[in-house]
């Protein structure tokens, strides 16, 4: 999906929700310039998603059309489909990655993280027939994690494993200076890139 078409699908979800907003709040939502955002509300008035009206005077209010709703009806959709398609391929991906692992035997796993790769990490180690030996959260998260037993990062010392998976989406460097930190070898450290 297009950044454009996911910023439209933002507005129009934003405008549905009938709460006051201004240009200057959806673009700091957005995360994107005050022109740009501007320019995509006259885009959208243009096209008929949205109406625009003025009470009280010098006020702007953004309203949804009928042609609005449907399209973001058909944005949502394109959506959805596209999250499952990346979700797919992030899973073979993982799958590529750790499949490896687990020919070379049964190892302890810890997973390091507590956010959504490790989620994705937790469900292809169970889809290869392994069991985690737990998660290490150095975020201070949940107790619980997908059942599986969640120690602090000052439990590492105590722990036995054979290797443990930083599951972090982008860069792993500071998770792994992290660990290296607190003594773990960097051969025992996996990172998913």
């Amino acid at each position: 999906m297009k950044k454009e078409a996911q910023q439209h699908l933002e507005i129009l979800s934003e405008i549905e929700r009938g709460k006051p907003i201004t240009q200057r709040s959806l673009a700091r939502r957005l995360g994107i310039a005050l022109g740009l955002t501007n320019l995509y509300l006259k885009r959208l008035a243009n096209k008929g998603y949205i109406k625009l009206t003025t009470i009280p005077p010098r006020r702007i209010k953004y309203l949804l059309t009928p042609k609005g709703l449907a399209e973001k009806t058909r944005l949502t959709y394109e959506y959805l489909e596209y999250s499952v398609h990346l979700y797919r391929q992030i899973r073979l991906s993982l799958r590529e990655t750790l499949s490896p692992l687990v020919k070379d035997g049964r190892p302890r796993l810890l997973i390091y993280g507590n956010g959504e790769a490790a989620e994705l990490v937790f469900l292809t180690l169970r889809e290869l027939d392994l069991e985690p030996a737990g998660l290490v959260d150095g975020e201070g998260g949940p107790p619980g994690f997908l059942r599986l037993k969640v120690w602090p990062l000052e439990s590492l010392a105590e722990l036995e494993f054979d290797l443990i998976l930083v599951a972090v989406f982008g860069p792993a460097d500071s998770a792994v200076k992290t660990l290296t930190d607190r003594g773990i070898p960097r051969e025992k450290i996996v990172t998913l890139r």
